[in-house]
């Protein structure tokens, strides 16, 4: 544990400040998640203006969540290769320059669907590397008491800052000018790069990592350390020769997915997360269309309608640790599950506005509140040194398998917009209902020791 780690508290007692270091980290986030909000409103609402074919549509999300099932695992190589914070200042600094040229392909009159569905793929490019920098970085800072609540700010400040600030901030400067929305779009991305390059240097997760190696510019590390097996492989002079540094790579490509299918609690964790985030891909794939032709929601006030899932997940990130501590962790996963599926089925069944807002508001809840457990309880069972190995693993096949999801639904969405949250919902409680008993069964993350 680093110094800047300290112990949960003791049971009764008020929880204590989680420390400088932490509220650094959470301002970095800040800057980031107005960039990740304007670029998740703009990107559908540029998108149906582009087209008004559904599967074309329902691309845009494909294009985000296809970097996850090819790069993930690469971006949790470097993530624990490298000093977190320069991860964290290159995914913000290259992301701006990626929000500049979209820019500049909005005023010159050069943007098509393609050219947009080109950025989305590079936006998530960067964010496999910074979302799997931010989240490694939370353990170096707190004890594992104080993971729940810290994640559950990390969440909180995201859900504000993405939903209740850019969402309707977007969707009306772009009504008004897409020049405005994407220019504050590269200049937030700019500034959250600098940030986190500023952040202190128990922020950087090396202590306790086991890479050799040269020390690069902010202490990471430019090669791993030489094993048995490298060293006969290598250079005469006693340095790593081509084939055992394309060996080493590939063990530890292959590292974060043998510790999770090695763990009894890891492994079918992740299968139903990959099962349900694969329908909850088609219920949302194409639910911009859904809002706005089936519940008649004008689009200059799509960002603001989605302030009620942004409540939704606002409140599950204030009140999810609460929960955690009265009724366990697997309960209370077990039932935001349930009950997230159940109100986009009956969104589905009941296009009515009041009914859309309100399942909007449960299931984003339910989604936060799943999330803040599930980050918890991986960050309390992997070693330091293996996070952002495991992190790109878990998301390479999470959010990798979500562009299927998509496809799915946008295919549905041509025969009916409620088709894709009605079919999305029953497979989900399927296999929600297949997996409540081992779901339910789920340890608190204080109780776990990383292997």
């Amino acid at each position: 544990m680093s110094s800047a780690a300290r112990p949960a508290p003791a049971p009764g007692t008020r929880p204590g400040p989680l420390g400088g270091a932490f509220t650094r980290v959470v301002a970095a986030n800040l800057s980031s998640s107005v960039g990740d909000g304007i670029a998740r409103v703009a990107a559908p609402l540029l998108a149906v203006q582009l087209t008004n074919d559904p599967l074309l549509v329902s691309l845009v999300a494909v294009a985000a969540l296809l970097p996850w099932l090819l790069f993930a695992i690469p971006a949790g190589v470097l993530v624990d290769r490298i000093d977190r914070r320069l991860a964290l200042g290159l995914a913000g600094g290259v992301r701006a320059l990626v929000a500049a040229g979209l820019l500049a392909l909005h005023v010159t009159g050069a943007l098509t669907i393609w050219w947009l569905l080109l950025v989305v793929f590079l936006y998530g490019i960067l964010e496999t590397v910074y979302d799997g920098a931010v989240r490694a970085v939370i353990p170096s800072l707190v004890g594992k008491g104080d993971l729940p609540r810290a994640n559950s700010r990390i969440e909180a400040t995201e859900i504000v800052v993405q939903q209740f600030l850019s969402q309707p901030l977007t969707s009306w400067l772009l009504a008004f000018s897409a020049v405005w929305a994407l220019g504050l779009n590269t200049a937030a991305y700019a500034v959250a790069g600098g940030l986190a390059l500023s952040l202190p240097a128990v922020a950087s997760g090396m202590a306790g990592r086991r890479f050799g190696g040269r020390a690069g510019r902010f202490g990471g590390r430019t090669e791993p350390a030489p094993d048995a097996a490298s060293t006969t492989a290598g250079a005469p002079d006693g340095t790593q020769g081509p084939d055992s540094m394309v060996a080493g790579w590939r063990a530890e490509l292959v590292a974060g997915f043998r510790f999770i299918w090695s763990s009894a609690m890891l492994r079918p964790l992740w299968v139903v997360s990959v099962l349900i985030g694969l329908c909850h891909a088609a219920i949302t794939s194409t639910l911009v269309l859904f809002i706005l032709e089936r519940l008649d929601v004008p689009e200059a006030w799509y960002g603001t309608f989605l302030l009620a899932g942004a409540t939704g997940s606002l409140t599950a990130a204030v009140v999810t640790n609460r929960l955690k501590t009265r009724f366990g962790t697997g309960p209370v996963m077990a039932a935001a599950n349930a009950i997230g599926l159940g109100a986009w089925f009956l969104a589905g069944a009941f296009p009515l506005a009041g009914v859309g807002a309100a399942a909007i508001f449960v299931s984003f809840g339910c989604t936060t509140a799943w999330n803040v457990l599930v980050m918890s309880l991986r960050q309390a069972a992997v070693p330091n040194e293996l996070l952002g190995r495991v992190h790109g693993t878990w998301r390479t096949a999470l959010w990798g398998t979500m562009p299927l999801g998509s496809l799915i639904g946008g295919l549905l969405a041509r025969s009916g917009y409620s088709t894709p949250l009605i079919v999305g919902a029953t497979a989900g409680l399927m296999v929600a209902a297949v997996g409540h008993r081992y779901i339910v069964s789920l340890p608190d993350p204080e109780t776990l020791d990383p292997a």
